[in-house]
This record gives structure tokens, sequence and C-alpha cells, in this order.
């Protein structure tokens, strides 16, 4: 019963695998929230040197909360995908709460922290930690709008 049971396993993470693939490549082919948002609160750009993923992602916040969000740019379907989960995954969510997300997609996508659920549709990404080139092309979106939620806050010169 043993080997049966590994066999399920096995069976079991390649149908994962496979729905993974899936939702990865209806992003990459139908991703959610592409354009802009005009006006915006922050806009920020990210460039991939290693293989020319570029992104650029605009946000609206309504008090501290992300009213809107887009991106636009040209990536590989991991930088496509992540941003299009990214967008559906911040919307409504106060700038706090969308910082909290950025920091613990990259650590499920660097390893440095398992998969829980948590994190919902976004641990479909975290089996780029395996392939450490992939890991940029995942978070390219993040750092984004990261620096698009930095623009966001007022400055004060006290």
């Amino acid at each position: 019963s043993g080997a049966k049971g590994l066999r399920l396993m096995t069976m079991l993470d390649d149908e994962l695998r496979t729905l993974y693939q899936e939702v990865i490549l209806d992003h990459y082919k139908n991703p959610r929230n592409f354009g802009e948002v005009d006006p915006a609160s922050g806009t920020a750009e990210g460039y991939n040197p290693l293989c020319g993923d570029q992104v650029s992602v605009s946000l609206l916040l309504d008090g501290d909360v992300v009213k809107d969000v887009a991106f636009k740019g040209v990536g590989c379907a991991i930088s496509t995908a992540s941003a299009s989960l990214m967008t559906e995954a911040v919307k409504g969510k106060t700038r706090a709460e969308a910082t909290q997300l950025f920091e613990n997609f990259r650590r499920l996508v660097t390893g440095d922290s398992e998969p829980t659920g948590e994190l919902g549709k976004l641990e479909i990404l975290s089996g780029v930690r395996d392939y450490p080139v992939r890991i940029k092309c995942a978070v390219l979106a993040w750092h984004a709008l990261h620096s698009a939620l930095s623009q966001g806050e007022k400055v004060t010169t006290e």
C-alpha cells in the first residue's frame, strides 16, 4: 500500500502542476487589469535586463486603500501572470496590507517561506523557487507595485 500511496501522491502532484500551468497560461494569455490607471496616485516601472521583461504599474489610492491598479508591459508568461495575479490580489487592500502581501509573496518565491494557503492563487507561482533565474520574473511587477505605493505617501518637510 506504500507504493500505491506514493503513486497517488505523484498523480496529485502532476495534477496540481498541470492546474498551476493552466492558471499561469490563462493569466498570461488573458491578463487581468492590463492597461493603466488614469489619473494615478502612483506609477513605477520595472525592468529585468537579463530577460528583457518590462512592466509599468499604476494605481489609484482612495485614502489608504488601493482603489484601482493596472499594469502594462511585455514579458514572459511568469512575469505577466504574476503581474495579473498581483493586481487581483491587491485591489481593495490598504497600503499596509499590499506591502505585507509583497513581502509574503517575495519570501514565498525566494524559498524563504513555504506555501500555507494564506496567499491563495499567488501560491501557484511558488514553483519558481526551483528556477532561480525565474524568481526575478515573478517579483518584477511586485517591486514596481511597492515603488508605486511609496509615491502615494505624503511627504512632509518637518
